[in-house]
């Protein structure tokens, strides 16, 4: 693994799961069996009313609490929306944006995922971009240009010095939820591309530094494979993230050497 210039990020995205009650519980199994090597950063990106208890109790961990969603407006009428500084105010560090099931589900526009980013930035939040094609495109061989729409829409106005603080997941659709995988060698040619798209965009410098997690069906059967890809820098985790045990043994690949 090649970690010289940036940071491997385990993040979880709980999705549409577990209560109040459930989350107290996950974080304590949690807490009490993280690794002592820090190699990896940890964030658990949790439905919004589990926010205040997830934060109040991985307080004194190495675990940050991420959310899954914002609105990009500072307030307004928009029943049911959650503000970038809202987030903020809770002490949440990182906000998934652009997910796949967003797009899919709520249509949400390159435009608006744009915008959601430079919210996030502007709140002091570490936005987790996603981008990834479907299995037409991916079969149709169309997957870079796609991808690179995908990023230079929703990167576009993100200065050099904001680009520090995003981080970019490669969710394939055709792998999110469905127990199907990319292989090792199909992560990493696609996160290397994706780093490529990033150089032309804002130099060596950043492209080399910036954490591109691979999110689609990453568990703790296929992690270290996928991890020791030299562009895969993490993983954005969604069922394997549900299960304390599986999350920790996938914690535990990413600090290994």
């Amino acid at each position: 693994m090649n970690r010289k210039y940036r940071k491997t990020i385990i993040a979880g995205n709980w999705k549409m799961h577990k209560t109040a009650t459930e989350t107290k519980r996950f974080a304590e199994r949690l807490k009490g069996a993280l690794p002592r090597s820090k190699r990896c950063s940890i964030v658990l990106c949790v439905p919004y009313v589990d926010i205040p208890a997830a934060v109040k109790l991985l307080k004194d961990s190495r675990v940050a609490v991420g959310a899954q969603n914002l609105h990009w407006e500072a307030s307004g009428p928009f029943t049911g929306e959650i503000s970038a500084a809202m987030l903020a105010d809770l002490d949440v560090k990182y906000v998934i944006i652009g997910h796949s099931e967003r797009r899919a589900h709520f249509g949400e526009s390159d435009l608006i995922i744009n915008k959601k980013i430079h919210a996030a930035l502007a709140a002091g939040l570490r936005p987790i971009l996603c981008v990834g094609e479907d299995l037409a495109q991916r079969q149709l061989g169309v997957t870079l240009e796609f991808i690179t729409y995908q990023l230079k829409a929703a990167l576009a106005g993100v200065s050099p010095e904001a680009m520090r603080r995003v981080v970019i997941a490669y969710e394939p659709i055709w792998a999110i939820g469905t127990g199907n995988t990319a292989t090792p060698e199909q992560a990493g040619e696609v996160c290397a591309a994706i780093r490529g798209v990033l150089r032309k965009l804002y130099g060596a410098r950043i492209a080399r530094s910036t954490t591109i997690q691979y999110g689609g069906s990453m568990n703790e059967t296929n992690a270290e494979a996928l991890l020791h890809q030299e562009d895969v820098d993490g993983g954005l985790i969604g069922t394997a993230a549900l299960d304390p045990e599986k999350f920790l043994q996938i914690i535990q690949t990413a600090n290994q050497d």
